[in-house]
């Protein structure tokens, strides 16, 4: 899945084609049609393909943004104000291009669902191989709660003093440590890859409980957070899997990974160890992280 990084790369790739530029046409794929003629909610949620085309069509985009691993586009008409919301679930994926074929890889230039045909000539496109991902188009963002309640980002000067507040919140108090930092109310963005890493960076055990952190253990791994996010940004995020940035290009984070989906570590040579923790894929060293 796509983490702040990777998000990060999608929306600088895509935002300076397409800001100021007005939609004149929406269309769907035939699985985002069909998907909503069986009730179910394929790709666009909460709304009908009608009523998304008609706060989308002369719309113009007026601003683009990430926040944690969500894009938003800011639109306007007239005075009517609306915020299309996207998250990239799995294996989505934006692309601004002169023709669908311009897609320079093959499976998101087959598994196309949404495209915003603009006034500069461009299509935004967005594909997804799994259609885990989703866009919504509201009125204001107070329609979609759970964007409301993630943390600062990283970056910012508040987000510190309150991931350390969370510590004393009883719901993550007895949580292993990785399982907390990858709460969206902790830390903004921080998926398995990067919190994996940061642990790895903080040399804390992912299984330590959060209760149980010194205060400068806390502060290091919130430092670790960051450091790797940046790091991640740096060589334009990991590319294991489905992720490309919208040009098509892949990421090299992945050749800059310490243990995530390594096999020995390189400060101390021990193997990397792997377990399950909420649910996610982990890896560490033992020998290194306490």
């Amino acid at each position: 899945m796509p983490e702040l990084p990777e998000v990060e790369h999608v929306k600088r790739g895509i935002q300076p084609l397409i800001e100021g530029a007005s939609i004149e046409k929406v269309t769907f794929s035939d699985s985002v049609v069909l998907g909503k003629q069986q009730g179910k909610d394929t790709i666009i949620k909460g709304i009908s393909l009608e009523a998304f085309q008609q706060f989308s069509v002369s719309y113009t985009i007026q601003h683009v943004y990430r926040r944690s691993k969500y894009i938003l586009f800011d639109l306007v008409h007239d005075s009517d104000q609306r915020t299309l919301v996207s998250h990239l679930g799995m294996a989505g994926g934006f692309f601004v291009v002169k023709h669908i074929e311009d897609i320079n890889i093959a499976n998101y230039r087959k598994h196309w669902h949404v495209i915003f045909h603009l006034d500069n000539d461009w299509l935004l496109v967005y594909s997804d191989i799994r259609r885990f991902g989703e866009i919504r188009n509201v009125k204001s963002l107070e329609e979609y709660p759970s964007l409301l309640e993630i943390a600062p980002e990283p970056f910012d000067i508040d987000a510190l003093p309150h991931y350390l507040a969370q510590y004393e919140v009883n719901r993550y108090k007895k949580m292993p440590i990785k399982r907390m930092i990858l709460e969206h109310r902790v830390i903004a963005g921080c998926g398995n890859i990067y919190a994996c890493e940061a642990l790895f960076d903080a040399k804390i055990n992912p299984h330590r409980l959060a209760q149980d952190l010194s205060h400068d253990e806390r502060i290091n791994v919130f430092k670790s957070v960051v450091k790797v996010l940046e790091k991640g940004i740096l060589h334009g995020g990991t590319s294991i899997s489905d992720y490309v940035h919208a040009d098509g290009q892949r990421g090299t984070m992945q050749n800059n990974l310490k243990v995530y989906k390594q096999k020995m570590c390189e400060e101390c040579q021990s193997a990397i160890d792997t377990a399950i923790i909420g649910g996610r894929n982990t890896h560490y060293c033992k020998n290194c992280q306490k």
